[in-house]
C-alpha cells in the first residue's frame, strides 16, 4: 500500500477525487513511482509537476510557502 501524501491538502484532494497514485500519474504524464515519491516529499517537482498535480486534482488554493511546498 502506498503511503500518504505529506501535505494535507494533497492528501485530502487525493481522496476527494478518489485517484490512485497511479491514476495521478497517468493523468499528468509521469511514473506512478515518481509520483509517490513527490507526494510524499522524498522528491521534490518541479514547478510544471506541482501546476500538474494541482490541476488534476482540482487544488486551487495556493500551497503555503514553506519547505514542503519548495519546486525546484
Amino acid at each position: 500500500m502506498a503511503p500518504n501524501p505529506q501535505c494535507a491538502a494533497l492528501a485530502a484532494a487525493k481522496e476527494r477525487k478518489g485517484w490512485s497514485y497511479g491514476q495521478i500519474a497517468t493523468a499528468i504524464g509521469q511514473s506512478e513511482q515518481h509520483v509517490i515519491d513527490i507526494c510524499t516529499g522524498k522528491s521534490t517537482p518541479t514547478t510544471s509537476e506541482f501546476n500538474a498535480l494541482a490541476k488534476v486534482l482540482d487544488i486551487t488554493s495556493p500551497p503555503p510557502a514553506d519547505a514542503a511546498h519548495a519546486t525546484k
